[in-house]
């Protein structure tokens, strides 16, 4: 750690550029990946709008426990599957996961596909539970 700090110390220029670059990488793997929603907005977005509901968690938690009318497509699959999708192409869709990190590569998959509308639920289903909203269990 004491070798890391004293490079740090030397070269500020080199360890601001690399932070600048991550920051950056970062912010541009979440921005193709569509835009995070809460739980509120994913509601008003599924009552007002009419969006679709991706839910990429294996077929198993999704019989667990899943938002109404979501429709199941396993994240390894998205991509294999995409044209079962295509209807929705112009509607909201909200892809769902377990805890809201492996929502940005399905995410991306619709985008590159001509999805415009493509959201990512922050927190996945364990914030739809936290805040103690319904769901189906089948």
């Amino acid at each position: 750690m004491g070798q890391f700090l004293e490079f740090a110390a030397n070269h500020w220029m080199l360890v601001s550029a690399l932070i600048v670059l991550l920051a950056l990488l970062a912010w541009d793997s979440s921005h193709k990946a569509g835009p995070k929603v809460s739980t509120h907005e994913a509601t008003r977005l599924i009552n007002q709008n009419n969006a679709l509901v991706l839910d990429i968690r294996e077929k198993a938690d999704f019989k667990a426990g899943h938002l109404v009318d979501s429709v199941n497509i396993p994240n390894s699959q998205v991509g294999n599957r995409i044209s079962e999708l295509e209807k929705h192409k112009s509607d909201p869709i909200i892809v769902v996961c377990k805890t809201g990190q492996t929502a940005s590569a399905a995410s991306k998959t619709l985008k590159d596909n001509g999805f415009a509308q493509v959201y990512r639920l922050s927190g996945g289903i364990m914030e739809w539970t936290n805040n103690n909203l319904p769901l189906v269990k089948k």
